[in-house]
């Protein structure tokens, strides 16, 4: 095989050999993420009119760019999935980053929500993968632990005194996830505690075996919380909740100000 002389390949292959290396005892079978990138944050109002909001800054770096430092070692392919501003994305990125190799997917028309902007991306997906919003700041830590899980889906959960947009989680008597219930109201903000959703999912390719569900009844939009829970229990797979409270949810652009704050005592 012939090997490229292009030092930047040799960076990225010599960086991927690594992470393959130091990752495969912890969880060999995950090597791939996606991050759902392609929409253009309305609530974000001027700020995303050039830039898509994933490319928003905090401390002076985009929000994608901390989604991918957060992964394991063990992940070494990133698809990304673009729309709004895609070449925004594209350009910064490249095809890799951090020595893990990028891919794009643009998000189809016909597959409108999250769900189906992960649909979008089913013919490179493979085994297990994690799904991660384009918005939000995850730790590293609690990403780990959503990939240790065995024989079972995750999701990273946050106990919060005001669920505000976020999906409530219902859990049943072994502490498994049985419900999401999010608002049929688009920009509803809820002041009641709950358990909350933070759409970073683990799990694996059978999902596309179930059925797209919309967000709500009436919906135009396939949810991705509604899809997991329907397809967890067609195929009776436990979905269990890992607990966080180092999540950074961004909404609005306050919410990129108080995250410059939050990472500086982390």
């Amino acid at each position: 095989m012939k090997t490229s002389d292009n030092p930047s390949d040799k960076d990225f292959l010599s960086r991927r050999a690594s992470r393959q290396a130091s990752g495969a005892k912890a969880n060999s079978s995950t090597g791939q993420a996606i991050i759902l990138a392609a929409g253009r944050g309305t609530r974000m109002t001027e700020l995303t009119a050039s830039v898509p909001k994933p490319m928003l800054l905090v401390a002076g770096r985009p929000l994608l760019e901390y989604k991918i430092d957060a992964l394991p070692d063990s992940v070494d392919e990133v698809i990304i999935v673009v729309g709004y501003l895609q070449n925004v994305i594209r350009e910064h990125l490249g095809t890799s980053y951090g020595g893990r190799r990028i891919i794009y997917v643009e998000q189809k028309k016909e597959l409108d929500g999250t769900a189906g902007a992960l649909w979008s991306a089913q013919s490179v997906l493979r085994d297990k993968f994690l799904v991660m919003m384009g918005d939000d700041i995850y730790a590293s830590e609690d990403v780990a632990k959503c990939v240790e899980q065995t024989g079972s889906w995750t999701l990273l959960v946050q106990e919060l005194p005001e669920l505000y947009r976020a999906g409530r989680i219902q859990l049943n008597a072994e502490g498994n996830i049985v419900n999401i219930i999010e608002s049929s109201k688009e920009d509803e903000v809820r002041k009641t505690s709950g358990i909350a959703s933070t759409n970073l999912f683990f799990i694996d390719a059978r999902v596309f075996s179930c059925p797209l569900i919309p967000k709500h009844a009436g919906s135009l939009e396939f949810g991705l919380p509604q899809t997991i829970i329907g397809a967890s229990r067609q195929l009776n797979i436990p979905f269990v909740p890992i607990f966080t409270d180092k999540w950074i949810q961004i909404t609005s652009p306050k919410d990129l100000v108080m995250a410059e704050k939050m990472l500086q005592v982390r």
